[in-house]
């Protein structure tokens, strides 16, 4: 996973107007109109838009600073990069093109895994299948029959979009639009290849090993990109998002980095003190003295046994909160060596107990 304040290239406590300002820098940079002969500008400024996407929302910022993650593929929505512009700034300004020429860039596909909340502290190697397009085999993904190629189209002259002019009140106005022939490649294809008809690619199963990385939690997504559809016609693959579901563990509960383990105790072992054991992540089992006197609720804090921080170093902690357990069906005998402590410690009980009960609240 890229860490998005090295994609902008901004310090961890730069200001929303820093960011801001770099997002447009880059922008102007790495935008595809202005790169018409890297094949790559798009995958890097769709990476520097996530980026921005994140940093500039104060709340999605703090969690990421915390190393939290997000459910919700920030670009799924997206159909192109002209939305992504509009979504920051309310338009694809820039000082570039607006529309999208050439063939169309490859759709991105979502993957779900499960793990176990071991799994997910210690990182694993996960192998995945999931159905997405691949360039076809019979024509080399260029569209055209064996023999033939595609030809530049004769009604946007390979510009893939054409100047109409309209009629309003203010008078006639010219607009741009994908051409309608090529549908914005540019290119039309006399003889389509018998196998792909002519879209250059095809359906089919792919088998992919994805490296989990450790402290993940349930609802991240993580990008690989490149790794899902093909393009039309050799233009670049989509990305693939893998979203992580970590279903509830009976012994811990997740806060943040931190876990949480409940223990319970009697009177006499938090009063008197006692000895239990925890477990830990792993598998494994921790013996923890409870001092005498413990009262109901307490926290013990055990250090860096909690799971590991995604994206940075150390780990969180396990905190161990004590719940003294009030018994409700004494003995006679315990009855009477809890009223004989009442008496030694200065309490002053109910004289008996009434067969009439209260239901407490």
């Amino acid at each position: 996973m890229s860490d998005y304040y090295e994609v902008l290239g901004v310090s961890r406590d730069a200001t929303q107007e820093e960011i801001k300002r770099r997002f447009r820098k880059l922008a102007r940079e790495t935008h595809p109109d202005a790169n018409p002969d890297d094949a790559h500008a798009e995958e890097r400024f769709r990476e520097i838009a996530e980026a921005y996407e994140v940093l500039s929302d104060p709340a999605k910022r703090a969690r990421y600073d915390r190393g939290d993650t997000f459910g919700g593929d920030l670009f799924s929505q997206f159909a192109g990069l002209d939305e992504i512009l509009q979504q920051f700034f309310g338009g694809a300004g820039f000082g570039f093109g607006g529309m999208r020429r050439g063939p169309r860039r490859g759709s991105d596909v979502g993957v779900t895994i499960e793990l176990t909340l071991d799994e997910a502290a210690e990182g694993v190697r996960r192998e995945i299948e999931f159905a997405a397009a691949v360039a076809c085999s019979e024509c080399a993904g260029s569209g055209a029959a064996a023999g033939t190629s595609p030809t530049r189209c004769a009604t946007c002259g390979g510009a893939g979009q054409v100047q109409v002019s309209r009629s309003t009140f203010l008078g006639s106005m010219m607009t741009v639009s994908e051409c309608p022939t090529c549908r914005g490649s540019g290119q039309t294809i006399e003889t389509p290849c018998p196998v792909c008809v002519g879209a250059g690619r095809v359906d089919d199963r792919h088998t992919l090993t994805v490296e989990i990385p450790e402290g993940v939690d349930d609802g991240t997504r993580l990008r690989l990109p490149g790794k899902g559809g093909a393009g039309e016609r050799g233009a670049p693959a989509g990305d693939l998002y893998v979203q992580v579901r970590i279903p509830a563990d009976p012994r811990f509960q997740r806060m943040g980095d931190d876990l949480h383990h409940r223990i319970r105790l009697g009177l006499a072992e938090a009063t008197l003190g006692s000895a239990v054991t925890v477990p830990l992540l792993g598998g494994e089992d921790m013996d923890v003295d409870i001092p005498a006197g413990t009262q109901p609720g307490t926290v013990f804090r055990i250090a860096r046994q909690g799971m590991p921080r995604l994206r940075r170093r150390g780990r969180g902690d396990l905190l161990v909160e004590v719940e003294v357990v009030v018994p409700t069906d004494l003995t006679t005998e315990q009855e009477q060596a809890l009223r004989r402590f009442a008496e030694l410690h200065g309490e002053n009980p109910a004289e008996a107990r009434r067969k009439r009960r209260f239901r407490a609240g």
